[in-house]
């Protein structure tokens, strides 16, 4: 009988600055999943293959990678990274934290929806700071360019990780974080069957 590989399944948060991996470090072990802690840098510095790799080789699932631009215009070293994890045959993205950002080179995303600082989930589009945004199902920020491209199930729209006027801190428990990470999972049915796992 022929085995079929299980795919590793990954959230892609498009952040990477400090904040943001000690928010998604918090989120992954609250929730019993694993951060590519490496993947994190402002802009991201590892390749494509390289986070594969490192995806692959973790016995968790799923995985939170950071991908980060800092500002480039177009396709980046984090989005260039983003499509290559994204293409691969054992990798399953389960869907994207499309992070805002002020960034002046007008890159967008759709968003299927998106969660304010308050946790109110709204068919806008969000700022930096967590606010609703004018814009309905679109979030502006800088490393989201190829997201549209990617076939992604689910697109989240959030401010700034970790921040957000404090609202975000891993001190407060990186609340709006979690409810993003929580909702990709709820949607693509992982988190009711983990919440299962955990009591049997």
């Amino acid at each position: 009988m022929i085995q079929v590989k299980k795919k590793k399944r990954v959230i892609i948060i498009t952040d990477g600055d400090l904040y943001a991996l000690k928010a998604v470090e918090y989120v992954a072990k609250e929730i019993g999943a694993r951060c590519i802690s490496m993947s994190w840098g402002n802009p991201s510095r590892l390749t494509g293959d390289d986070l594969t790799s490192m995806i692959l080789s973790t016995p968790y699932d799923p995985v939170l990678v950071m991908f980060d631009d800092c500002g480039y215009c177009g396709e980046g070293a984090g989005e260039q990274a983003m499509r290559i994890v994204s293409g691969h045959p054992e990798v399953e993205v389960l869907g994207a934290i499309a992070v805002a950002s002020k960034t002046h080179l007008a890159e967008w995303t759709r968003v299927d929806v998106s969660i304010d600082r308050f946790g109110e989930l709204s068919e806008y589009g969000v700022d930096k700071g967590g606010l609703p945004d004018m814009e309905i199902g679109r979030i502006d920020g800088d490393t989201v360019y190829s997201l549209d491209e990617l076939n992604i199930p689910i697109i989240i729209g959030v401010g700034d990780i970790g921040k957000m006027a404090g609202r975000d801190t891993v001190e407060k428990g990186a609340p709006i974080t979690k409810q993003a990470v929580e909702l990709i999972l709820e949607r693509s049915g992982l988190y009711e069957s983990k919440s299962r796992e955990n009591t049997d």
